[in-house]
């Protein structure tokens, strides 16, 4: 499929600020289900932009703006070619051995809650693929899915006790679930098309991914209960929402910070006219 993203945050300051700094995880790496044909990322002032590589293997720009500044608008755009892989990820950078995805986080501790979930889950299926599908399977029937709730900070715990969530809460169960069962899990944020024509998104998504024996990484969205296709655009992955937040950074000023996201995600025009 060929996508076209655009991504816009606008920020507002009710005081002038002397200095931003901001860590953008917003530019898609290529790997077998996804080629970046063109990306660009803009600001609506003077700034200066570094890009390089985390310990994740994600591409990160680091934005710096000299103040003062009371409004910043940041636009992320490109175009992208992907493929669907039954959620496979081959040929991506893996800085990391697939171990370092046991370790839990603050935001994706299991309790003793979602250690009993996943051990009947593991009770129920031997195969590594096949319980990674019933776990998306049983979370997606567990935890409704609530896109207007506002709790990217909130930990999987939290979540799984509130039997609701966003996609960041559906992602960080199952990360803590499938380590619980000894298997290597990680938080991906990236876009999704929307089939049923809802181009424009108040936010990016985000899914998981489970490292299987004999197979390798492979995601699982358990928000929407189906494998990632050529719906999906793969962007940062981590440990958890905070190692693959798209924005994160710091400012030097006093006030208050406004915040708006406007994500569209559609197919090229060429492609929708065939």
């Amino acid at each position: 499929m060929h996508l076209n993203i655009d991504h816009r945050t606008d920020y507002a300051f009710s005081e002038p600020q002397r200095r931003l700094v901001q860590l953008l995880r917003m530019t898609p790496v290529n790997f077998a289900a996804q080629t970046v044909m063109n990306w660009h990322i803009d600001v609506d002032c003077d700034a200066r932009l570094r890009s390089h590589r985390d310990g994740f293997g994600n591409r990160v720009t680091m934005l710096y703006i000299d103040g003062p500044v009371e409004n910043v608008a940041l636009t992320v755009s490109g175009e992208v070619l992907t493929d669907d892989r039954s959620g496979m990820v081959e040929d991506a950078p893996e800085p990391l051995p697939a171990q370092a995805f046991l370790r839990a986080t603050p935001l994706s501790r299991a309790d003793d809650a979602i250690r009993t979930f996943a051990a009947d889950v593991a009770s129920a299926k031997s195969d590594p693929l096949e319980r990674m599908h019933l776990l998306m399977q049983r979370l997606l029937e567990q935890i409704r899915f609530e896109p207007t709730l506002d709790a990217v900070e909130r930990d999987a715990a939290t979540a799984f006790a509130a039997n609701k969530g966003v996609c960041q809460d559906h992602a960080h169960i199952f990360c803590a679930a499938a380590r619980s069962m000894g298997i290597p899990a990680r938080y991906i944020s990236g876009h999704l098309f929307r089939r049923d024509g809802a181009e424009e998104q108040e936010a990016s998504h985000a899914w998981a991914e489970a490292y299987l024996p004999d197979i390798g990484w492979t995601g699982f969205d358990p928000a929407n209960g189906i494998g990632p296709d050529d719906a999906y655009i793969r962007v940062a992955c981590g440990l958890d929402y905070r190692d693959a937040a798209p924005v994160a950074g710091l400012r030097i000023g006093g006030g208050d910070e406004s915040l708006s996201v406007d994500v569209r995600v559609t197919q090229a025009q060429r492609q929708s006219q065939n």
